[in-house]
């Protein structure tokens, strides 16, 4: 008899859910067939107006930003470096395109079969798509999220736009006002910031980047300030105008009411799971304010439904999607594979800020590790006193490892600076095996290298940091 799946939503939940899905099917032995369906364009948001178009526009503005301002005091002259906006706009759409194309070509070569429409369940075991309605042993929901629009006077107003449009931009505006103090507002911020946009955020918490390290939030802010970006904390939108040189934005704030003009306004204040007009209700699956409820193994109360991704966690990051869809298919095979099932882990998932400071995190904060009851110690390491930062210039940020006191373990690590979207991986490696500061101190890191400082943040949990004065 045929296993038959159906992904709902292309993304890198979706789509990794479905190819393996088609690998564990090959893997049994058993017959299997594996359904696709994406009513816009195969990879999501996270491809097309998320992860990767977003690091595009960072990365020239990187690479913008160290020509102007770094090179010449390294050494290399560079006569009169200026943006090419349309050539960043070009680059950005063969990039998504390219790597579209090569994830449609992994799905097809895994003999999954991919279906353009929208999708609705009409029942636990059925999936229709257009005219069409395809059987299924098995339904995966991963229809992801979409910019979360507050109900706020104006906010249809022309030149009001949420991070889909601020991704196209014909032209680059002299000035943007950016609501939301979160990843994405600070990613936005940045890039826009190295092109020359005058760049105004406006959050309503004390602070930007609420969920993760303080001290790491604290140093990107600084740095964004130092690059030309105005700050305007504790304060929320009330309301959008038109103006003659483009928006009027009126504020609310503990000292009261004040107005800001800007040209644009990118509203970051989130985003919201995608579930209106799946059938879900209907079908009996239960949900919270439109978010999708699962068990550890990702699938809903009603037997034979899954869903994984942003519709599900309130993570919203395509890595956590990824390993939900793996997890989600997994125990969608457990009978064919001995009954093995497997569990959701959130314990080491990373977060990451792809600004000038990086950011990264995982595991428990401070704040965190406290209120859960731990006794805690903590390691500090500067980036200033290492070789591979100081060559670099990128030397205004740390490395910070929390663990027990008692049991020694870490609990978390934060880093700002360095390519600490890259480095975080190992401490996430650490978190999965129960490390102690101990394990990584005694692990050899290369020099010189920015993971050097990984090392000496853990050492410094119990004092023993050969690079810190006493």
């Amino acid at each position: 008899m045929i296993k038959r799946i159906v992904v709902i939503g292309a993304g890198p939940g979706g789509y990794v859910a479905a190819v393996r899905a088609a690998h564990l099917g090959r893997m049994s032995g058993r017959e299997t067939a594996v359904t696709l369906i994406e009513k816009k364009a195969i990879g999501g948001t996270c491809l097309n107006v998320g992860c990767i178009p977003t690091k595009v526009l960072l990365h020239s503005a990187e690479l913008l930003t160290s020509v102007k301002s770094e090179a010449k005091r390294i050494g290399v002259l560079v006569d009169n470096p200026r943006l090419d906006w349309n050539a960043v706009m070009k680059r950005k759409a063969m990039t998504v395109s390219r790597l579209a194309t090569g994830t449609l070509d992994l799905v097809k070569s895994n003999g999954i079969e991919y279906v353009e429409g929208e999708a609705v369940l009409r029942s636990a075991s059925s999936v229709q798509v257009g005219g069409r309605t395809i059987e299924a042993d098995a339904v995966v929901v991963a229809t992801g999220s979409e910019p979360d629009i507050p109900d706020i006077p104006g906010l249809d107003t022309e030149g009001v736009v949420t991070s889909d449009e601020a991704l196209s931009f014909g032209a680059l505006p002299a000035s943007i006002a950016i609501s939301g103090g979160g990843v994405i507002g600070m990613e936005f911020a940045a890039a826009f910031a190295s092109f020359g946009v005058k760049v105004t955020v406006i959050v309503t918490s004390p602070e930007i980047l609420r969920s993760m390290d303080p001290e790491s939030a604290v140093i990107l802010r600084k740095a964004l300030e130092k690059k030309g970006v105005s700050f305007l904390r504790g304060c929320s939108v009330a309301g959008v105008t038109k103006a003659d040189n483009g928006l009027k934005i009126a504020l609310d704030s503990e000292a009261g009411p004040k107005e800001i003009l800007a040209e644009k306004l990118l509203v970051a204040k989130g985003r919201r799971p995608y579930t209106l007009g799946l059938g879900l209700e209907a079908l009996g699956v239960t949900m919270e304010r439109g978010r999708i409820l699962t068990d550890r193994h990702m699938e809903t109360n009603v037997r034979g439904v899954y869903a994984i991704g942003d519709c599900v966690n309130s993570y919203m990051l395509a890595h956590v999607a990824s390993r939900e869809g793996e997890v989600a298919v997994e125990n969608i095979f457990a009978p064919d594979r001995g009954g093995r099932d497997v569990e959701m882990d959130y314990t080491t998932t990373p977060g990451c800020v792809y600004t000038s400071p990086e950011l990264a995190s995982v595991g428990l904060t401070e704040r965190e590790a406290e209120k859960k009851g731990h006794r805690i110690r903590v390691g500090r390491f500067p980036l200033i006193t290492n070789g591979k930062s100081a060559i670099t210039g990128d030397n205004g940020g740390m490395m910070k490892v929390v663990a027990d006191e008692d049991t020694k373990k870490i609990l978390g690590v934060h880093m700002a600076g360095g390519p600490a979207t890259e480095m975080i991986s190992e401490a996430a490696l650490a978190l999965h095996f129960g490390a102690t500061p101990e394990d990584l101190v005694q692990t050899i890191h290369a020099h010189p290298t920015v993971y050097e400082s990984l090392a000496e943040a853990a050492a410094n949990v119990f004092g023993t940091a050969i690079h810190t004065a006493i």
